[in-house]
């Protein structure tokens, strides 16, 4: 048995709790993947990360990522999170300010653009070339509307944006939409499906679904108040009210520990990827996600430097060591 630095980290928020969280193994030299997995169950959480030295010169440490269940060549909430815990517990990167993460899908450029005064970061990573892109087939199209209880005018636009997971995204008229829906996790395992929805401020032209938008019928925050998760009152109405955003997304991953993800890198950084060339989006935007889970996820997207960028506060919650086989 060893005992191993550990970080468990909140990321795409500067309020502790109120994030995704991620469980980050600092030095896991000589675990094989069988404990990695068998960790990473244990945590029951989104994601886990185990960092390793890197293989790649041009990279300052290489990372391996894990859900309950499976490895992931990339993911975005642990590339920060990582990131994070890895500069917190003195890593220092070749070049100030750019850390290099080497994974499965490649070399990952994270920038620290700012240090919170509570002792988060807020930082950046370059999204990775997507592998997979174009409008849904007819029968996943189909699938994915019937367990979200979707009919085809509820559908703005579709696509697939995979990264690393195989994200697949439908567009809904706007953010109450995104909000009231109630997926049928049976019905949708075995797709991972990501849906975003505008939020309409009058006289404010978010771009050509909000326009379309401003046509159909929504719903009202009336109606959305029975849909207040249980729990904390103070933290859904920080949820609510209290990110700015451009955009809602939700993000669904049935067979997974936790059938919704609460704030999800990868999912944005493809939906920004797919959706800031083709103009369906300014080109610096704000994502709220975790809504109906209390959460008050942030993300920033934005196109520069030739590429997007996803970028969002990080904090630490627990700092020790944990024990493994």
């Amino acid at each position: 048995m060893s005992l191993r630095p550990f970080r468990q980290v909140d990321v795409f928020t500067s309020t502790p709790h109120l994030g995704n969280a991620l469980a980050v193994v600092l030095d896991a030299e000589g675990l094989d993947e069988a404990a990695m997995l068998r960790f990473a169950n244990w945590t029951n959480l989104a994601e886990t990360t185990f960092v390793f030295p890197p293989t790649d010169p041009a990279a300052d440490y290489r990372v391996r990522i894990f859900t309950t269940t499976t490895e992931l060549p990339f993911a975005g909430h642990p590339t920060l999170g990582t990131a994070h815990a890895w500069l917190e517990a003195g890593g220092r990167p070749h070049r100030p300010g750019v850390i290099v993460q080497e994974c499965g899908a490649g070399l990952v450029e994270v920038r620290t653009e700012a240090r919170d005064e509570d002792g988060g970061n807020r930082l950046a990573f370059r999204a990775p070339p997507l592998q997979r892109t174009g409008p849904l087939e007819e029968d996943v199209l189909a699938w994915a509307m019937s367990g979200l209880g979707l009919d085809a005018g509820d559908v703005l636009d579709h696509q697939w944006v995979a990264n690393g997971p195989q994200w697949a995204v439908l567009v809904l008229r706007d953010a109450d939409a995104v909000l009231a829906l109630e997926p049928d996790f049976g019905a949708l395992e075995g797709l991972e499906i990501g849906v975003i929805g505008p939020h309409l401020v009058p006289g404010v032209d978010a771009g050509p679904y909000s326009r379309a938008a401003e046509h159909r019928p929504k719903g009202t925050r009336a109606e959305l108040e029975p849909l207040r998760p249980a729990g904390d009152a103070a933290a859904f109405e920080s949820a609510v009210s209290g990110v700015p955003a451009d955009f809602e997304v939700r993000a669904f991953c049935p067979g997974e520990g936790l059938p919704e993800d609460p704030v999800t890198g990868s999912l944005n950084a493809g939906i920004a990827q797919w959706m800031i060339p083709a103009g369906l989006a300014p080109s610096s935007y704000t994502v709220r996600q975790g809504t109906r889970l209390g959460r008050a996820g942030a993300v920033g997207l934005s196109g520069h430097d030739g590429g997007i960028w996803v970028s969002g506060q990080v904090i630490t919650c627990v700092e020790g060591t944990v024990r493994t086989a």
